[in-house]
């Protein structure tokens, strides 16, 4: 008898199972980041519709020695969904103006992104000393307490946007007890404006927003052995007002049946119906007030770009 090889499915399989199962029908954001989900990120973040990383970066650009007075000496900074580190380092050179050394930890769910965030930062800021780490923040950070001195997260990009208000808030509070009295958190936020600025940003003319999102089904259907056909579903990014977010989506155009074998699970999808991807906020500043309050941070200052579309937050334990 010839032995078969038994291919255990992956850790998130579980959240998998239960979002087709769901209505509607949800995916994890965190299944975007794989190597060519990361890759697609960054050509987003290049394209002419996607505001957030140029204005953020303006801000940096213009403000980062101040924001490296305002954040103290000896910092030891931490960088949550680090990507590549494109953005940031502006910020850890204005910093090594101030400190012999910097200690800097890019944390990211993708070993790629994380392995190009190391070799970016070593090049720029011959001071840095880069510790990568690969996590998966729903295990928690209590690998924040590996780290020594006095530190500085950073969570930049609205990546916090991604997150229900409620999560976003015990995601923060979560960061918040790891630390100690006098560290900080510099947090960016997208902020409220126009749909017709907001939507394109998330739908681009290129279809690299589209891409992005299908490459969820691209993972799904090589890591779980399913079979979603492409050309089936489309992208669809809208503004929920009420909510203040953008929503991702990804739209059945026809009646099917999908298998994700590895399971095992077969799921029915109607015309029209969706699987909802991801959700991007988009803040005012009570809004960050209130859940920087309610996480245990105490705000300190913001820093806008001249258009006042985006905001980098210093928050003190």
């Amino acid at each position: 008898m010839i032995a078969r090889e038994i291919i255990a499915a992956p850790q998130y399989a579980v959240d998998v199972e239960c979002g087709l199962t769901s209505s509607p029908k949800t995916l994890p954001t965190k299944l975007f980041y794989d190597a060519a989900g990361s890759e697609l990120f960054e050509a987003i973040t290049e394209l002419p519709e996607y505001y957030p990383t140029r204005t953020e970066l303006e801000i940096l650009q213009e403000n980062s020695a101040e924001i490296a007075r305002s954040a103290g000496t000896g910092l030891a900074v931490v960088e949550l969904g680090a990507g590549t580190a494109a953005k940031t380092c502006t910020l850890l050179k204005a910093i090594a103006a101030r400190q012999m050394r910097v200690d800097y930890v890019p944390v990211d769910i993708s070993r790629a992104a994380v392995r190009e965030a190391r070799d970016r930062v070593r090049a720029e800021v011959p001071q840095s000393f880069v510790r990568p780490m690969i996590v998966d923040f729903s295990e928690g950070f209590d690998f924040l307490r590996s780290i020594p001195g006095r530190r500085l997260v950073l969570y930049l990009g609205s990546s916090i946007g991604n997150f229900d208000p409620p999560a976003a808030i015990e995601m923060l509070e979560s960061v918040r007890n790891e630390l100690a009295p006098g560290d900080a958190l510099l947090l960016g936020t997208d902020l409220v404006k126009s749909p017709e600025i907001l939507v394109p940003a998330y739908d681009d003319a290129q279809g690299v927003t589209a891409e992005f999102n299908k490459n969820i089904l691209v993972r799904l259907n090589r890591e779980l052995d399913a079979n979603f056909d492409l050309d089936s579903f489309r992208h669809i990014a809208c503004w929920n007002e009420s909510a203040s977010r953008i929503e991702m989506h990804l739209e059945s155009m026809r009646a099917q049946t999908v298998e994700l074998k590895l399971i095992p699970l077969s799921v029915k999808f109607a015309m029209g119906e969706r699987i909802h991807t991801e959700n991007s906020y988009k803040y005012t500043m009570p809004m960050v007030n209130k859940m920087l309050s309610a996480s245990g941070f105490s705000l300190e200052k913001t820093w806008y770009d001249h258009k006042k579309w985006f905001a980098l937050h210093l928050a003190r334990v």
